[in-house]
């Protein structure tokens, strides 16, 4: 079976990912798909809009397969994620930019490049069951598919808030973080369907309102404070003195995760995110991420980091360096500097 079905239903172009047992996880196949539908509708006038979400009970998309890049670099086959993340970032572009609404069902487990193939979607829309995040530190990377950008515009520092502890996200938290539009209960989505099916693309909006609803508050509305607070701060350590004191329990928390979490990919995280808020648009952002994937790859944190998460899921990594007094502002200043793999040939 296809691991994506692409079909045109009732003249709605309609993306549903299809590996429900790996949580829908990207492909490249699966970008190809994805890319060559929206380019065959762009301009395609029996095409009013179109409509994306993920097959089976448990989410929209996981991220990309990491497990395939991981095996790749084994082997030492850069070459793979080169073509992976190449293509998978100008598909986030290629949304991004679409000429016609694009609405994204984000229920359940929507991750890493799910947020890709969602977040950058002119209507987003979360469920009670939604669990958002960017957990690329974890696995020593950085968030990418315009994480960066989407985080890093997040009001409050809620964006840095979420990169470095790469918590996870309920529809509440989505939609004051900017991820997210609109919540629907779950179980109207079939009825929603129904509904953008039989609308005009003008009358989407009339669509979701119809069966919106009130989200549960989210844990980032009382933390507000704290969070724009502490996550103000330059660089990584000062972030943890700050939650260090301060006595809400979440801040401990907090500085907790981000203390298991790959120093390298916090300082390069944190950087990215301050220097997406220079930019105007997303695709210098998508750049950078290229030139800041490429050089994750050839460093150990990764292959440890997906280790450790995906393949012996024992949850203890051994980051090198392990400690945020030694990764250096020249080893920093080198992931982001230009590499031999070029650029997307996003920004002229």
């Amino acid at each position: 079976m296809s691991e994506t079905l692409i079909r045109v239903e009732n003249g709605v172009g309609r993306i549903t990912l299809n590996r429900p047992r790996a949580l829908n996880a990207l492909t490249l196949g699966m970008v190809h798909a994805i890319q060559s539908a929206l380019a065959s509708w762009a301009h395609d006038t029996d095409v009013r809009f179109v409509l994306v979400d993920g097959a089976g009970e448990r989410g929209l998309c996981a991220g990309g397969d990491i497990r395939a890049l991981y095996d790749a670099i084994l082997v030492d086959e850069i070459g793979v994620p080169e073509i992976f993340f190449r293509d998978e970032y100008c598909m986030n572009a290629q949304i991004a930019r679409y000429p016609k609404p694009y609405v994204a069902l984000m229920d359940g487990i929507v991750m890493g490049g799910g947020i890709g193939v969602s977040a950058h979607g002119s209507h987003r829309v979360v469920t009670e069951r939604s669990r958002l995040a960017m957990p690329e530190t974890g696995i020593g990377f950085v968030p990418d598919v315009g994480g960066t950008w989407l985080l890093g515009c997040a009001p409050n520092e809620f964006g840095t808030h979420a990169a470095l502890t790469a918590a996870q996200m309920g529809a509440d938290d989505a939609i004051i973080c900017g991820l997210a539009d609109i919540c629907v209960p779950s179980d109207k989505l079939a009825e929603l369907t129904a509904c953008l099916l039989d609308c005009a693309a003008d009358d989407i909006a009339a669509c979701l309102r119809r069966f919106e609803t009130q989200p549960q508050a989210g844990a980032l509305r009382d933390a507000r404070h704290w969070i724009a607070e502490c996550y103000a701060h330059t660089t990584v350590e000062a972030i943890l003195d700050a939650l260090r004191a301060q006595p809400a329990p979440g801040a401990r928390k907090a500085e907790e995760e981000i203390g298991r979490k790959s120093p390298t990919s916090l300082k390069i995280t944190l950087r990215a995110l301050r220097e997406a808020r220079n930019e105007h648009r997303l695709e210098p952002c998508l750049e950078r991420e290229f030139r800041l994937a490429m050089a994750c790859m050839k460093r150990p944190d990764f292959r440890e980091g997906v280790r450790a998460a995906v393949v012996d899921k024992d949850r203890n990594p051994a980051w090198s360096p392990s400690l945020l007094a030694d990764v250096s502002a020249e080893a920093v200043d080198a992931m982001f500097a230009a590499s031999s793999y070029g650029g997307l040939g996003l920004v002229e």
